[in-house]
């Protein structure tokens, strides 16, 4: 194996969760300039996603699926194996955000985070890895987007910490039932990224400017700094990493 062969996802046909925008519209386009296909899943046009795969020279597939009912989203992935060919890598990025004092969060806002967030990632997690593991000698590889809210409270988002708390348990979990048997369950805490979940956190300007001023890059984070990084988890060069969650934060968590 070469250097660059390590980091290449070249005949690999990935499954990217939330590829309308943000982060997984980042990722999608590291799968695609790292030679993987992408199959991008949201309940919104990607459109825009699909030139940028397209820029790229990479192969993109749009799959329409409401990811808030949990039991669809299996069937999704399942529908998507059978239709299209096997997949070999899974990366749960779609994730929601609601905001409100911890007194007032409620119970509908709870259920909700939680469904997308938690109970999503496990379901799609679980429908992957009865696929790899019904083909002897098949190797799968699953990214989950966790948060910096997986090691830290943060404040009035009493759901999302919770949510991203569990992908981080749900991780570790699921690497350790599956490692020996030829699945990789590796995560990402992005920080701060331009995204539509911060844009109410960059036009608080007190809120920027506190927050801009705890990353020691003196900078927010942009969708492709998660996106290399996903990469190099569903390349060979990590198949050696299990149950690891990698912050992508620009040095939020090391002040």
């Amino acid at each position: 194996m070469s250097d660059l062969s390590a980091f290449s996802l070249a005949g690999k046909r990935i499954l990217v969760t939330g590829a309308n925008t943000g982060i997984g519209q980042g990722i999608a386009a590291s799968v695609a300039r790292a030679g993987g296909a992408v199959i991008g899943v949201g309940r919104s046009a990607m459109d825009e996603t699909a030139e940028k795969v397209a820029a790229m020279g990479g192969r993109f597939e749009a799959v329409a699926a409401d990811l808030g009912e949990p039991a669809a989203a299996a069937a999704m992935l399942d529908r998507v194996w059978d239709e299209s060919g096997p997949l070999d890598g899974l990366v749960n990025n779609a994730g929601i955000i609601r905001r409100a004092d911890a007194v007032e969060l409620t119970e509908a806002d709870w259920d909700e985070v939680m469904d997308i967030n938690l109970k999503t990632v496990f379901r799609l997690s679980q429908s992957f890895a009865r696929r790899v593991l019904a083909q002897p000698g098949r190797r799968g590889k699953i990214v989950n987007i966790a948060s910096v809210l997986s090691f830290q409270g943060g404040i009035r988002v009493a759901s999302y910490t919770a949510s991203k708390h569990g992908v981080l348990g749900l991780t570790r979990l699921l690497a350790c039932e599956w490692a020996s048997k030829g699945i990789n369950v590796n995560g990402i805490a992005p920080g701060y990224i331009e995204t539509n979940n911060t844009e109410a956190l960059r036009a608080d300007p007190d809120r920027s400017a506190a927050i801009l001023g705890r990353i020691p890059a003196a900078r927010w984070g942009q969708p492709g700094d998660i996106g290399d990084a996903a990469v190099f988890l569903l390349a060979p060069a990590s198949d050696y990493m299990h149950g690891a969650v990698m912050p992508v934060d620009g040095g939020w968590l090391a002040r």
